[in-house]
């Protein structure tokens, strides 16, 4: 495995009284697609949550444990969640573009960061848009409604708006849950080119789509990291009986 990126150590969860998460200990490989896997319930977009501290905003949320970027830990005294979330985006399961134009759905971010420049907001966009695989579909109609593209253009609208901030890590829960499966296919081909560039985190129901894109894959059940490793061997040669079981359809 490549350095890690993230690492997770002995994170619990809780949501007022109710345990979400517990114990989970894992290192994310640096450029590379990481897929969690799991039945509904068993944690997997709660854990996405903590990696850039969306939880912050649940009423009652509380962890206890740490979660290190780069080997700092993203919830140490003094940590800006502002400036954590420029370097760690998320991409969520429903298309969510703003109610602007694409052009200004992808200059958003920088320009709530402080870039004023227009030169190089057009340039950030078009560069975004591209590293998206969606500029050849909209260059000649960047002042169109985001709304007016389709639901796997939109999908690839809000990754490019991700991507404009420049972050470090993505994060996407169930990102082509709600697309078409050609709109899919797009999906998974944008998210192995990216890991060149980025380190992918993928919360995914599909056991196929795991098993295609990504390089390691942790499977979570009942808030609790079962089995963790390459994917090639999870999928193939799983150290727990209760992984094979949910691979194989027993249940979840």
């Amino acid at each position: 495995m490549n350095a890690a990126k993230m690492e997770a150590e002995q994170l619990n969860l809780w949501y007022g009284p109710a345990q979400r998460l517990k114990e989970i200990s894992l290192k994310v490989p640096e450029h590379s697609i990481t897929a969690i896997i799991g039945p509904s319930g068993c944690g997997k977009s709660s854990f996405l949550r903590t990696l850039n501290r969306m939880n912050d905003h649940v009423p009652g949320a509380r962890i206890q444990g740490s979660v290190l970027l780069d080997g700092e830990d993203i919830y140490a005294r003094g940590k800006d969640p502002v400036t954590l979330r420029r370097r760690v985006g998320m991409v969520f399961q429903r298309p969510n573009p703003f109610p602007m134009s694409i052009y200004q759905n992808v200059a958003y971010g920088p320009r709530i960061h402080g870039q004023r420049n227009e030169r190089r907001l057009r340039e950030i966009v078009e560069e975004s848009l591209r590293a998206a695989a969606l500029w050849d579909e909209v260059s000649d109609k960047l002042q169109r409604s985001a709304f007016e593209l389709s639901g796997g253009q939109q999908q690839r609208l809000c990754i490019a708006r991700a991507l404009a901030v420049e972050p470090e890590v993505l994060l996407m829960d169930e990102p082509a849950s709600a697309l078409d499966p050609v709109a899919t296919a797009k999906i998974e081909e944008l998210a192995v080119s990216l890991k060149e560039r980025y380190t992918l985190i993928v919360v995914t129901h599909n056991m196929q789509q795991a098993g295609r894109i990504s390089d390691n894959t942790a499977f979570f059940l009942s808030g609790e990291l079962v089995e963790f490793g390459p994917t090639k061997d999870i999928f193939t040669r799983p150290r727990d009986q209760r992984t094979e079981d949910y691979i194989t359809g027993r249940f979840g």
